[in-house]
């Protein structure tokens, strides 16, 4: 065995030489045979997986003076021992982590006008180029885009989110990928073969697994295993150099956990604490029998790198009485489980333990057909009578006027009073009345018609829904009587003059016009008339209401003329007389 390491004594030294990135190879190899090499290359990917090895595989193929750039590097000439002994001056590998400022790529700005000194390229490695400050990606874009003949530029990175689009731009970008344990595996076994170590398959599995998908971390446990217990390695010697627990422990903890046994389980766990295993390992080793125990259960037995007896214990643990939602419900709960917070302590698997073994709250839900249906809501008339009235706050203006179209009290002609305050609903009137028709019945003439049914004609449910929002319509169903129908004119009788004005306007006249064309299938013009003095106050037919009492602390005028039109009872009461010469009290006075 030689002293060099392992993952530098074992480096590939051709893109044939490279494991798991074929598609990567494949690509570049075929550039370099048809001489389209770009002159920028970003190589993005886990550790471990060929990113640099590749570059510097690239720079010597590019270099090489027995193919001439044109084919895999021969590996003897000068320029490629060279670079692989690392004493090429026209090789040139930065560390980004540690040359990460603009005055770093300043200067290989500078360097990089030169020509190459033996070379056919220069070629620069820029590693964890994702470590370059924002200034230094500025300084470095142009010099990028546009570099020097012959120099080529390859950049490395593990966190290709980090770098900035305008560089990825100006590269091609090459994705290398984690190595599956299958490829370590042969690797492993090539460099097994080669330094005379001897070392079953389930070690060499074990140690894959460990590496996680990098050839170098692989390549530097199996060394550390050859230092420390020389070149007949057995499994055992793995578990206890990398504190893995046996599998025999986790088979058996797997078992205890999809049995729900709580006492067996806790006591697997405190055992292998207090062994000194580490419960990373321990967690990770658990996740994976766990899932194997999955695959197996859903038949996907085939996807499983087992051996024989690994193989059958698996089947047997998806064997179990355990369902396959039951597993899955395991894996999910223990691959939750936080152990990097503090290694030493086993309370993540211990919970996900106890947790597991709980029935999962499941949410009962009641299937519709079993849900109950709400209670039928009471007809009209009986939600009125069984809610009290709702009374707003009563107020009288001084001069009434039109309310805004979108605030018209939604009120009907069989509503009780004339003030418009927002008063329970009476029962409906007979169907016969609501659905009347339009147009005049026959023997009757639309004077006759109005007159008799103009309480019916005009109820908010049998008026277009459109009538509603304007206020003439309003004050014709509340403050109007129909008087004369002659010539084609309507005529109504109003007893304040305030409303016939307001029905008068232009907008108003013209949707009340429309209104009885569409009541009586006739158009007719509209006249409006105001009620001689003293002549009795339009009623509408509906049971009596009793009117809201105020009392009132002036002396009367107009502001009481208003509230008794409302339909209100006014009750002044006297007040003291002052020494400023106040009026005398009022007589007490009622409106009927």
């Amino acid at each position: 065995m030689t002293s060099q390491v392992f993952y530098r004594k074992w480096r590939p030294q051709s893109l044939a030489d490279v494991v798991g990135q074929e598609a990567v190879t494949r690509t570049l190899t075929n550039a370099l045979a048809t001489g389209r090499t770009a002159h920028a290359y970003l190589f993005c990917g886990p550790r471990g997986t060929g990113k640099t090895s590749t570059g510097r595989i690239l720079a010597k193929a590019m270099n090489c003076l027995t193919t001439g750039g044109k084919g895999e590097p021969c590996n003897t000439c000068a320029m490629c021992q060279g670079i692989t002994e690392g004493r090429a001056m026209d090789l040139i590998e930065i560390d980004a982590a540690s040359n990460r400022g603009i005055d770093e790529i300043r200067s290989l700005r500078e360097k990089v006008r030169y020509a190459p000194a033996e070379a056919r390229y220069k070629v620069y490695i820029i590693d964890e180029v994702h470590m370059l400050t924002e200034q230094a990606f500025n300084a470095l874009l142009k010099t990028l885009e546009e570099p020097p003949p012959n120099t080529i530029f390859i950049l490395a990175t593990t966190d290709a989110h980090k770098v900035p689009a305008t560089i990825i731009s100006r590269c091609q970008r090459f994705d290398f990928h984690r190595l599956s344990p299958q490829a370590i595996v042969a690797r492993l076994r090539q460099v097994c073969d080669a330094e005379g170590i001897q070392a079953a398959p389930e070690l060499l599995r074990a140690v894959a697994r460990h590496a996680g998908g990098s050839l170098r971390d692989a390549e530097n446990l199996l060394e550390q295993l050859a230092v420390s217990y020389g070149t007949g390695l057995k499994l055992e010697q793995v578990r206890e150099l990398f504190g893995m627990g046996n599998d025999q422990r986790v088979r058996d903890l797997a078992k205890l956990i999809l049995a729900k046994n709580v006492p067996g389980g806790l006591a697997a766990i405190s055992a292998a604490t207090l062994e000194g295993i580490d419960l990373r390992q321990l967690h990770r080793s658990l996740v994976e029998w766990l899932r194997a125990a999955l695959l197996a259960k859903a038949g996907a037995t085939d996807a499983l790198d087992l051996d024989a007896d690994a193989a059958a214990d698996v089947k047997a643990l998806a064997g179990s009485a355990a369902t396959l939602e039951e597993i899955a419900r395991a894996v999910k709960l223990f691959s939750q489980a936080d152990v990097r917070a503090d290694v030493q302590s086993p309370l993540p698997l211990e919970l996900a333990l106890v947790e597991f073994s709980q029935p999962p709250t499941a949410v009962a839900a009641t299937p519709r057909a079993q849900q109950p249906s709400p209670a039928p809501r009471p007809p009209p008339a009986a939600r009125s009578a069984a809610a009290p009235p709702r009374v707003a706050p009563f107020a009288a203006p001084v001069r009434p006027v039109a309310p805004p179209a979108s605030r018209i009290p939604a009120m009907d002609a069989a509503d009780a009073g004339d003030a418009p305050t927002a008063r329970p609903r009476p029962a409906a009137p007979p169907a016969a009345q609501v659905a009347l028709p339009p147009g005049v019945p026959s023997g009757m003439t639309p004077q006759e018609h109005l007159k008799a049914n103009w309480a019916a004609l005009l109820r908010q449910d049998r008026i277009p829904p459109h009538f509603h929002k304007n206020p003439g319509v309003y004050y014709v169903r509340v403050y109007a009587q129909p008087v004369a129908v002659e010539d084609g004119c309507i005529t109504l009788e109003f007893n304040k003059a305030i409303y016939k004005e307001l029905v008068e306007k232009l907008e108003n006249r013209k949707e009340v016009e429309k209104l009885f064309e569409y009541i009586l299938a006739k158009p007719y013009r509209l006249k409006c008339t105001l009620a001689a003095p003293g002549a009795a106050t339009p009623q509408r037919q509906t049971a009596p209401v009793a009117a809201p009492t105020l009392r009132q602390a002036t002396s009367g005028g107009h502001m009481v003329q208003a509230l008794k039109d409302m339909g209100a009872r006014v009750v002044t009461t006297s007040t003291p007389e002052k020494a400023q010469g106040d009026a005398p009290p009022a007589a007490r006075e009622e409106s009927q």
